[in-house]
């Protein structure tokens, strides 16, 4: 992730969740909270709920990499920590992607015009 950091502390998802604004679709919620830097840091939470470890670890590298694709698009300074529903425990990496697309919409956290989903090569617009 060129842009971003993680969020690795326990503190740091919790002011998050605490003090965020958040959006939820059927495969996951997205808290966003401005940290006043001009990085963004990504966090990924997926329960046990979700699936065994492979599961979950799988869900975190789809989650991760819709992003990483993606990231020139989102505002900087910013906090975002991604959960994962149990619902997203068996989709593609196609509707990892729009989901996380379509939550990034719902906050206006997006800064062009126009996206090209390179999944599915459709047009998203704000």
């Amino acid at each position: 992730m060129k842009f971003s950091d993680s969020l690795k502390r326990n503190i740091d998802f919790q002011n998050v969740y605490q003090n965020g604004k958040s959006y939820a679709n059927k495969y996951l919620v997205m808290y966003v909270l401005e940290n006043n830097t001009d990085q963004n840091r990504l966090g990924i939470s997926a329960s046990k709920k979700v699936g065994n470890s492979v599961v979950r670890h799988r869900m975190a590298r789809l989650v991760r990499e819709s992003y990483r694709l993606h990231e020139s698009i989102f505002n900087s300074g910013l906090d975002i920590v991604v959960v994962v529903r149990n619902s997203a425990s068996n989709i593609s990496y196609h509707e990892m992607e729009s989901a996380l697309l379509h939550l990034a919409k719902l906050h206006h956290i997006r800064n062009d015009v126009t996206i090209q989903c390179r999944s599915k090569h459709l047009l998203l617009r704000p």
